[in-house]
């Protein structure tokens, strides 16, 4: 039998070379007349030394013939179907029977759908993208696509086929997508790309949309099916896209899941499968140690941030990630959730589990900057793809690390669909991005010559900040009641304000001038405090130009900054005695809240990221006093609606005085929204305790004391003002009345008029 495709056609399958090998393989019509079809049935397998194609309908083998290169067959058949042959091959002593890839011409994704992601608004391009379990024409197995536009060819690769870029050589479609489905491949299969650039260089890369890798350190994706879970909480999301967050108390426990607690592999871990063995050791920490599962983190970090009274988790970042001491801010895989702690089925039990207790989760998200890993997205097709050529824009030189070219639609698509994924298949309640401030300035940590201007000769990134106000628009359009907090540092005007009027959309703003000043105030010894009143008060000055998140973060307590308790002045006593007074006033000062696991407790040491917290400091009464502080502020924060509901207006807010830096005293009335109930907060920076001390209140009665952070259950003096304190007639801070108080020393304060109580005296009974 004569070849039906001439050597050159052959040549350029069998070197790798051919944009769409369905041209060549698979069954092609080869004539159709009197009623007779031919069919040209052609395969190359590298590894096979005979084949046969199997026409299971009629229970025919025919043997197919080589001529050129002995890999590649081919046969002629008279028939007038040929849906669902196999293809049966011999290689050494085995012999194989499958299924062949290049019948199945019908793809997933549509000329819609690239149509979308060229234009940069496919928001769920990763259910095309990718790769996923499918049927195709009865036949079930996975469908894979990817984007790699300047590639001469791509294969995928597998221990299916060994590892050889030969065997699934996949097509070209228009705006340089590729895609192949491999019949019989089920969910589990470990994969990646062959990318050959045009200069013949090979690539080896895992799948920018695969929803799962190999543990560290290997590197290839894995199909996985993200739709077998059953989800339990339908009524915590529907509670969530009706309420407002702006207006509900936020308190935030941020953590670090690799290092919040380790466990020995001689108790090891339970799978999702329910088989029990180590997941991930670190051998940094201590031999036979290994990360906690998701599984059994939801067992015992959701119980404690329960009982602390925090409303929200915040993960670092949990997507797929190569080296445990970036902390999982150099990604890799972005639309991956590590498997450090097991699965992807995993990660949602311990989503499920935290809305089953009330608690929201939010993850730190990386859109600003990704690692140049050979398996990542660097370089990922031969050039510079996802990042911008001119080092100029496309590189942090400080980090390591290179830039999202976000001018590219195709990679602001990327970025958008994967906070969507977040929200979709993991159903999280909020990201925090990460460095915007990096992502905003096109100088930033560069020096002069080696930056870019933009258009108008400025150093703002406007196509980044235009990135982020699609992702904001795009999130709040599809997920009413989650948020999107900016870790922003500079002046760049309206970060947290709506899109609509100019703004980048976020909700929420760290407050890193807050931080700096509070932290730099409460350093210092409490003398020189009444000279530096300005680091506590200034903030009010612009506290509502934005909707801010006061953060005591992780970068707070590395790199020999000390931890929160030994940056306080004085002996044991005072230095918690600073902790509760900076963490009371920080829940009472307008903003929500973050603070970073084991500030809570007190921890002496920096954080570790190879390292357990210092757990056993609980044993000592001033730690476990602090802990148990942090639990009844959260649980005072969380019942006084004074607190929360008015955080970004004025009108929630007014001073009594901020003007007594001679006793290092402010004070400050907070109000609600609703009822407009007040609280009175008074704070004393100093460890000189004040009797008698005078402040002004705008109505008459009885105020209790609801809280006082220098109680004896907190590890204080106890000192305070017997439970609550009657109104005197006596004008002050201009006001009708006022309080005479003991302030505690290095303690904080807070009042409330008792309404029924007051009422009672008032009228005499």
């Amino acid at each position: 039998m004569a070849i039906t495709v001439d050597s050159e056609q052959i040549d350029r399958i069998v070197w790798n070379q051919h944009h769409d090998p369905f041209e060549i393989l698979g069954p092609h019509m080869v004539q159709q007349q009197d009623g007779k079809t031919l069919w040209a049935v052609r395969a190359y397998l590298p590894q096979a030394d005979k084949a046969w194609v199997i026409l299971p309908e009629i229970h025919q083998e025919v043997e197919m013939e080589t001529n050129h290169n002995p890999h590649f067959f081919e046969c002629v058949l008279e028939v007038q179907d040929l849906a669902n042959y196999q293809l049966k091959y011999v290689s050494g002593d085995h012999v194989h029977v499958i299924y062949d890839p290049y019948a199945f011409k019908t793809r997933t994704i549509t000329d819609f759908d690239i149509h979308l992601f060229g234009e940069g608004n496919h928001h769920r391009i990763y259910e095309k993208l990718g790769s996923h379990v499918a049927e195709v024409e009865g036949v079930s197995g996975v469908y894979f696509a990817v984007w790699a536009p300047n590639a001469r060819n791509v294969s995928v690769l597998g221990d299916f086929n060994h590892w050889d870029g030969r065997n699934h050589q996949m097509r070209r479609l228009s705006n340089g997508i590729w895609d192949l489905f491999i019949p019989t491949l089920k969910a589990g299969e470990s994969y990646k790309y062959e990318i050959k650039n045009y200069d013949g260089h090979i690539y080896e890369k895992s799948d920018p949309y695969g929803f799962q890798q190999e543990i560290r350190p290997k590197t290839a994706s894995i199909v996985t099916d993200l739709d077998s879970y059953a989800w339990q909480d339908d009524d915590w999301l529907e509670k969530r896209r009706q309420t407002e967050p702006l207006t509900q108390p936020v308190s935030i426990y941020e953590v670090h899941l690799g290092s919040w607690l380790h466990e020995s592999s001689a108790n090891p871990a339970l799978r999702s499968d329910g088989t029990k063995e180590p997941i991930v050791t670190v051998a940094e920490l201590k031999p036979g140690a290994r990360f906690l599962t998701y599984r059994e983190l939801a067992d015992r970090l959701i119980p404690y941030v329960k009982e602390l009274g925090f409303t929200h988790i915040e993960l670092l970042p949990v997507a797929e990630h190569p080296f445990d001491g970036s902390w999982g801010y150099q990604v890799t895989g972005y639309y991956a959730v590590t498997s450090r702690y097991g699965t992807p089925e995993d990660f949602m039990y311990f989503v499920d589990q935290c809305h089953a207790n009330d608690i929201g989760v939010i993850v730190d998200w990386v859109p600003g900057h990704f690692p140049k890993d050979g398996h990542g997205l660097a370089f990922f097709d031969g050039t510079h793809l996802y990042e911008h050529a001119d080092p100029r824009k496309g590189e942090h030189k400080e980090w390591g690390t290179l830039v999202f070219n976000y001018g590219r639609n195709e990679v602001r698509n990327f970025l958008v669909a994967n906070a969507v994924f977040w929200f979709e298949k993991y159903h999280i309640d909020g990201i925090r991005v990460d460095a915007v401030a990096s992502m905003l300035y096109l100088n930033y940590l560069r020096k002069d010559g080696e930056w870019v201007a933009n258009e108008y000769g400025g150093s703002e990134h406007i196509e980044a900040a235009d990135f982020l106000r699609q992702v904001n628009h795009v999130l709040f359009t599809y997920f009413p009641g989650v948020l999107s907090i900016a870790e922003e540092s500079t002046a760049w005007p309206m970060v947290s304000w709506p899109t609509y009027v100019g703004g980048l959309g976020f909700n929420l703003k760290w407050n890193m001038g807050w931080m700096h000043d509070m932290l730099d105030y409460f350093h210092m010894d409490p003398w020189f405090r009444q000279f530096h009143q300005n680091n506590v008060t200034f903030s009010i000055w612009y506290a509502f130009t934005e909707n801010f998140m006061l953060a005591l973060s992780h970068d707070e307590v590395v790199h020999g900054k000390s931890n929160m308790l030994g940056k306080m002045p004085g002996d044991e006593w005072q230095k918690f005695a600073n902790l509760r007074c900076l963490y009371t006033y920080m829940f009472m000062h307008p903003g929500k809240k973050t603070l970073f696991m084991s500030m809570e407790f007190g921890q002496w040491s920096e954080w570790n990221v190879w390292g357990d917290l210092e757990w056993h400091l609980l044993q000592y009464p001033p730690h476990a006093s602090l802990k148990h502080f942090m639990g009844k502020l959260n649980q005072f924060y969380r019942s006084e609606p004074a607190l929360f509901t008015q955080d970004f207006d004025q009108s929630g807010f007014e001073w009594i005085d901020c003007s007594d830096n001679r006793h290092s005293v402010v004070s400050f009335i907070r109000r609600d929204q609703g009822s407009g109930d007040f609280v009175v907060v008074v704070c004393n920076f100093t460890p000189q305790p004040h009797s008698h001390y005078r402040v002004g209140v705008p109505e008459k009665g009885y105020y209790k004391e609801l809280f006082n952070s220098d109680a004896r259950d907190f590890g204080g003096s106890n000192m305070g003002n017997l439970g609550g304190k009657w109104s005197d007639d006596w004008a002050f801070h201009s006001r009708p009345y006022s309080l005479d108080l003991t302030l505690p020393p290095l303690g904080v304060i807070v009042l409330k008029l008792a309404q029924e109580e007051t009422q009672k005296a008032l009228s005499g009974q």
